[in-house]
């Protein structure tokens, strides 16, 4: 007996050269007070920003004059690109649209915080991370009106993108499938031996509350994958206010609890979100660790075009944090530091409509893409129910083809 108290006695890991367990099990501290562990921690956690009540202050620019005019003309691109292609949907021209008005500093103010190597597992709110890459204006046309130029083969809605030359992963309207999958890839990364790259991951405070993420945060914390979870706090997941999707201290305070370094941003803030990015990215790099940062903003448009906020939040709430949004802010720092006016403003803004319709143009003359390409890139060998449908439609087609503009006939 006294043996085997001496054996349970000695640290697990002694038990075997192979056993993990004791490096994971928490440290116990003993109290004799009887009280919950949530009144140990404050009731908010507090949001990093960078501009002054003002907007004519920042305690901490790391951004160049050069490089801050960039971001902020990214921002009017995005935010013109949006009007253009909403209205395209009103009149029919494409079949759905989601803008990105207010939370434009989160896109733009973290993509160029990141490499452009960093793989990015996106939502469907994250245009301005592929802008601030490279992606253009007949690039995001293309895939909206799903012609021959789309990568994707016109499979996907309207805002789904993807690049494989931008290392930015296909979107996938399902909320919170890109969760586990960049926990995934960035622990491949790690086991790679890759320590200059990381992954990326964006997501809603909505997204937040589905499985896949709470499977994703508790698979990179245990095996320390270098991720980014980017979490767009913009207060609704389509009708739910974010009051009702979480009762506790919004989504940072989850990251804590699966031993995530955690950061929360004003995400109407451009300066800020770019250097708690790129603090984060240092971060997560140099421990090979798992950070989540969560960016306070606010969605000005509706949900998508099949949606209607005034059905659900009142035109004063949504008129008030207008006033708050990013371009507004950037464009009075700006202003006050003599690097923008109102005619810069005006130009931008004309000659960014003149480019966006032009693609819009241009996507409207183009084919769309052959019909085979249906049937293509999903079996190695085409099963015969396949080829049956193929052959249906092969001759439906011929029957009436002057009906269907497709490449090839």
């Amino acid at each position: 007996m006294n043996g085997l108290r001496a054996i349970l006695r000695l640290p697990l890991r002694s038990a075997g050269r192979n056993c993990q367990t004791a490096a994971s099990e928490p440290t116990l501290v003993y109290t004799k007070e009887l009280r919950f562990a949530n009144d140990a921690f404050p009731r908010t956690i507090p949001t990093y920003r960078v501009l002054d009540d003002s907007n004519t202050e920042a305690q901490d620019c790391r951004i160049g004059d050069e490089q801050l005019v960039k971001m902020y003309e990214s921002m009017v691109k995005l935010n013109v690109m949006d009007a253009v292609l909403y209205e395209s949907q009103r009149q029919g021209r494409i079949s759905f649209y989601m803008t990105n008005y207010g939370e434009e500093a989160c896109q733009i103010g973290s993509a160029a915080a990141l490499a452009d190597e960093d793989p990015v597992y996106a939502q469907y709110r994250e245009s301005g991370v592929l802008m601030w890459r490279g992606y253009d204006y007949q690039d995001f046309v293309d895939q909206c009106y799903g012609n021959a130029a789309d990568p994707n083969k016109g499979r996907q809605m309207p805002v789904h993108y993807g690049s494989r030359r931008l290392n930015f992963l296909t979107i996938s309207s399902p909320l919170g499938t890109q969760l586990p999958q960049a926990a995934g890839a960035a622990y491949a990364l790690r086991l790679r031996g890759e320590r200059r790259r990381l992954v990326a991951c964006y997501f809603g405070e909505g997204a937040a509350s589905e499985g896949d993420a709470h499977a994703a945060l508790s698979f990179a914390a245990t095996l320390r994958c270098p991720v980014l979870f980017f979490c767009r706090n913009n207060g609704y997941a389509i009708s739910t206010p974010s009051g009702q999707q979480y009762a506790g201290d919004g989504v940072a305070a989850k990251g804590p609890a699966y031993g995530i370094p955690t950061l929360r941003v004003d995400g109407n803030d451009l300066l800020a979100v770019y250097n708690a990015t790129g603090f984060a990215r240092e971060f997560a790099l140099s421990s090979q660790r798992p950070v989540l940062l969560e960016a306070m903003t606010y969605r000005l448009g509706h949900h998508s075009t099949s949606d209607d906020s005034s059905a659900y939040r009142p035109e004063r709430e949504v008129q008030r944090r207008r006033e708050l949004a990013p371009i507004a802010r950037l464009s009075a720092y700006l202003a006050g530091r003599g690097l923008w006016d109102e005619q810069r403003q005006r130009r931008l803004a004309e000659a960014s409509k003149r480019a966006v319709v032009a693609a819009v143009a241009e996507a409207e003359r183009r084919e769309k893409p052959h019909w085979r390409e249906l049937f293509a890139d999903v079996y190695a060998r085409m099963p015969a129910h396949l080829a049956s449908q193929m052959a249906k439609l092969d001759r439906h087609l011929r029957e009436h083809a002057d009906k269907y503009p497709t490449v090839g006939g």
